[in-house]
């Protein structure tokens, strides 16, 4: 199983702090909540592990201090808005536009998951 946690723009693009104005397509995307979770979670220093799975949860850890600077420097979460999905069952990947408050967007994919954890989290400029 791939896992990606991949961060662009400001420097490894980050997991961010702060409330969320949350938008989300009606019965398309799952998986909004538990990506909320990782971005303000590593934003705060912390490595969800509720929605992370074990290899990526280690390179969270790993990659914790640049993360978690990076998310910080982009403020908070202004917008989340489902764009699509791509595979099925333990093989999909949802992908969000994320709208920080420095005016970033992102795209965020978030994917893999096995009993409420995921394998694959990873961002690219919007």
């Amino acid at each position: 199983m791939r896992v990606t946690m991949m961060l662009a723009a400001v420097a490894a693009a980050t997991l961010l702090s702060g409330a969320a104005q949350a938008q989300t397509v009606p019965g398309q995307g799952q998986y909004q909540a538990a990506l909320e979770t990782m971005i303000t979670s590593t934003a705060a220093g912390t490595c969800p592990e509720d929605v992370m799975a074990g290899e990526l949860m280690a390179a969270c850890i790993q990659q914790l201090p640049q993360m978690s600077q990076g998310l910080q420097s982009l403020g908070a979460i202004q917008s989340i808005t489902f764009l699509r999905a791509e595979g099925e069952g333990a093989e999909r990947t949802e992908f969000y536009s994320v709208t920080f408050a420095v005016g970033a967007t992102l795209v965020w994919g978030i994917g893999h998951e096995v009993d409420g954890k995921f394998s694959q989290a990873f961002a690219t400029q919007g």
